[in-house]
């Protein structure tokens, strides 16, 4: 096994994704290889826009679960299952859903309970591979390590951008509990995780420092929609720039396990409960 975590910048591509993961995805399994090319990802919306699955059920001839909790949005394609996904019923549905033992991709994006749902994924029973996971990048001490507490109540199909998710070092020491090591992050959206038996020495367990901004803090920010507000980094395109939100402070990363840095988008709700992971 090859060292690569400091390569995936090179792979950096969109085709359905949010940003540039259909390509930082495409690298990782160039490097790793599939086996039952089998994903999950959870919620999934429409399995389309903004999907981390859509280029590989569409592209590369991969198969799997698409889980969504607003039922009405689900219930309008039959490629989409609907579930409200919470930490007690993770692994049943994944049962009754026939998910293979071990399967190469996991994609978590529920807007709300993130952390508390992996972290209940029994890996004894389905062990994904590769994790791809949504962050919360509104933090100004990015070294804080926060999650939502946790509600399984919590409807997050109408998504809070002001409470949500967790920071990059809860998900980070939650992987590594789970034998996973985070090799890359996507901007202010999301981190890979690879099991660390996929992994050389050189890219397990690499620093959090390495994630965050040089200083660890973030400043507040606003979105800017095109390259006429946004600095065109590393030569995304004019499509690639339209199409997304980037901070107009946003700068290219500091190192090359992230393409940018990050900012603050939402202030978040500070008064409502976090608990310390």
């Amino acid at each position: 096994m090859k060292p690569f975590a400091d390569q995936l910048i090179n792979y950096r591509k969109r085709i359905y994704s949010q940003t540039i993961e259909d390509g930082i995805i495409e690298g990782i399994f160039d490097n790793i290889g599939t086996t039952n090319k089998y994903f999950v990802e959870f919620g999934a919306w429409d399995g389309i826009a903004f999907s981390n699955t859509a280029r590989l059920r569409i592209d590369k001839g991969w198969s799997g679960l698409l889980l969504e909790g607003n039922k009405e949005k689900a219930d309008k394609l039959d490629y989409v299952q609907h579930a409200f996904i919470t930490a007690e019923n993770i692994n049943d549905l994944f049962d009754q859903h026939n998910v293979p033992e071990s399967f190469d991709m996991l994609s978590i994006d529920l807007d709300g309970n993130d952390y508390w749902v992996w972290k209940a994924l029994d890996e004894s029973r389905f062990r994904p591979r590769v994790v791809v996971a949504e962050f919360n990048c509104n933090f100004p001490n990015q070294r804080d390590s926060k999650a939502i507490k946790y509600n399984p109540t919590l409807d997050s199909t109408v998504p809070s951008i002001y409470y949500y998710g967790a920071s990059i070092p809860a998900f980070k020491k939650l992987g590594e509990s789970k034998g996973y090591s985070l090799i890359f992050r996507v901007n202010n959206h999301n981190l890979f995780f690879v099991d660390n038996e996929l992994l050389a020495e050189e890219d397990k367990n690499i620093p959090l420092e390495m994630f965050l901004n040089k200083d660890g803090k973030a400043e507040k920010d606003y979105s800017a929609a095109g390259p006429d507000q946004a600095k065109n980094i590393y030569g995304y395109d004019d499509k690639l720039l339209h199409d997304c939100f980037y901070g107009a402070k946003i700068v290219p990363h500091w190192n090359k396990y992230a393409d940018t840095s990050i900012t603050i988008w939402w202030p978040q709700r500070f008064d409502k409960e976090w608990v310390d992971v």
